[in-house]
Parts: structure tokens; C-alpha cells; sequence
């Protein structure tokens, strides 16, 4: 009896293939490389016909592997493509989120506890992912992303913005000459992010400066507070997240300036068929509610 390729492996090799690394095929479908590599080899084995060949650093498909990769893309389309009729919640429904560690740690994680009483039936699983660097939907249903909100062939939709201000710890105001007016921040050591750039607070502060170049730099929200807590300089962040600093004196806000409508939000971002499924589709307007409760607390 010829044996089906299961379609963990097929996805592997179309992944892969695509993106002509192993690397970022593993980021997308939520593996490691180790792992595709494993679902690669079964796949070879199976057909009996080397995929891929390296040289040096790159990777690319052997002849079979082109010829391949046409069928598979096919078979891959056809089944996403079929109606399915809406199935029945069953009491092993799974979803699984890709958020960004700040947003999971401050503004899911306290949340979901009411999803879980709601829907016990459903079993959540969170992985994490690196805003503006992860951007393919991986074998995730649903993910949180934190960029501008551009997402081509993707359901986006907006759940989360907050209002950028600057804030420093004590401790290193302490230090320093007095911040008056936001011209004094030429005086300060800014802490720069790609997440919170400070060009367009600079703007709304009346300020005609370029984007900082120098200083700490960093890509994690949580980080950026953590490194302002502990007197590393002055940075930007937004209330969900400096919250208790700022009610336990750990960080002071600066100014009364704050940039209303800051570059990057938080957007939601998935597959239009995954909605379909019922567990899928609960945890979407669950989360649209929650989300929305969080901006008016």
C-alpha cells in the first residue's frame, strides 16, 4: 500500500522551500530546526528522492524538489481550500495564540482566566514571538502583532493602542541636570527601540530632531521598562505597562507631552478560514471585548 505523506511534513517542505531556509521555516510553523529538519528527512525518505541541496549558505531544491514542491503547493491549496461544514466544540478544541512577551505578560495572561471559565472546553496554547521580527502566521491560529497594522492576505484587526509618554527612574534624575522642557532631553541618555521610536514624540514635543543613534538599544517592551527602572536613561512607554512602576515610584513620568497615536499598535491577526472554527472564533470575540475593556480601564 503507498504510503501518504502526512501533511506536518508537506508543510515543512513548502515552508522551507519558500523562504529557502530552514531557519525562518521553523519560526513560522512555531518548531524548532532541529524539528523541521526531522520532518524534511521523513519526507525524503518516504519519496525516496533528495529535496534540498546546500552550498555554503544557501539552500536550494534539487530538480525532484521543484517538480515536488508544485504538487504539494496544489495539494496544500486544495485542502484549504474545501467547506467544511462548522464542526461542534469538542472538549479537546485547541488554539493557539503567537503574542509578544509584553503584551502576554501585562495585558493577556491577567486576562485569560475569564476565557478559561467561560470555555473550559477550549485548551490555549501561547507561544511568544519578536514584534516586527516574526512576521509570517505560523501553525498558530491567532497572533497578536506589534507593528503597523500592514498584513497583506491576512484578517487584521486593531485591539490595542495606548497613548507613548517618556519616564525615568528617580535615581537617575538624581544624577543628572533638572529635565524642565523636553529640550532638556539633549542633556539625557535616551534608550532607543525600534517599538517605541522617539522621532515621532519628538515631533508632537515640538522638537525638530532625528531618531537617537546612539545609546542602550532594545526590542522587547518589557525590557525597554526594565532598563529604565534600573537608571540606564530616559525612555518611552505606555500606561497598561508602567502601571505599577509609576504607583510604586520606580519611574517617574516627564512632561505632559504625550504622542496620542504612536507608530506601532497592537493588531490581531489571522487566516479567514481559521475563524471558521468554533473554539477559534470564541477566543476572537472573547478577545475583542477583553482587549477593548482594558483601553477604557
Amino acid at each position: 500500500m503507498t504510503r501518504i505523506p502526512p501533511v506536518h511534513a508537506l508543510s515543512a517542505f513548502e515552508a522551507a522551500a519558500r523562504h529557502g531556509s530552514f531557519a525562518l521555516a521553523a519560526s513560522e510553523l512555531c518548531i524548532t530546526p532541529s524539528a523541521l529538519s526531522h520532518r524534511i528527512r521523513l519526507l525524503e525518505d518516504m519519496v525516496g528522492e533528495r529535496l534540498f541541496l546546500r552550498e555554503g549558505r544557501s539552500l536550494g531544491l534539487t530538480d525532484f524538489g521543484r517538480r515536488y514542491l508544485d504538487v504539494v503547493r496544489q495539494a496544500l491549496r486544495t485542502l484549504t481550500e474545501f467547506p467544511i461544514v462548522q464542526r461542534e466544540l469538542r472538549d479537546d478544541s485547541r488554539v493557539k495564540v503567537t503574542l509578544p512577551p509584553t503584551f502576554a505578560r501585562y495585558l493577556f495572561v491577567p486576562r485569560l482566566a475569564d476565557f478559561m471559565r467561560l470555555h473550559p472546553q477550549v485548551n490555549v496554547e501561547l507561544y511568544l514571538s519578536v514584534p516586527l521580527y516574526d512576521l509570517s502566521l505560523s501553525e498558530c491560529d491567532i497572533e497578536v502583532r506589534f507593528g503597523a497594522g500592514n498584513y497583506p492576505d491576512l484578517v487584521s484587526e486593531k485591539v490595542f493602542e495606548e497613548p507613548a509618554f517618556a519616564v525615568a527612574s528617580p535615581a537617575y534624575l538624581a544624577g543628572i541636570a533638572p529635565l524642565r522642557a523636553p529640550a532638556d532631553l539633549k542633556q539625557a541618555s535616551l534608550i532607543r527601540s525600534a517599538l517605541e521610536p522617539w522621532q515621532p514624540w519628538f515631533e508632537a514635543a515640538g522638537l525638530d530632531w532625528p531618531e537617537p543613534t546612539s545609546g542602550v538599544r532594545v526590542d522587547d517592551l518589557g525590557l525597554l521598562l526594565e532598563l529604565i527602572k534600573h537608571g540606564h536613561g530616559v525612555g518611552l512607554t505606555r500606561e497598561h505597562f508602567a502601571r505599577e512602576m509609576l504607583e510604586r515610584g520606580k519611574v517617574v513620568r516627564l512632561f505632559d507631552i504625550e504622542l496620542e497615536s504612536p507608530p506601532h499598535a497592537y493588531y490581531m491577526v489571522y487566516e479567514e478560514h481559521t475563524a471558521k472554527r468554533p473554539e477559534v472564533a470564541l477566543l476572537i470575540e472573547w478577545m475583542r471585548g477583553a482587549l477593548g475593556k482594558a483601553r477604557r480601564d
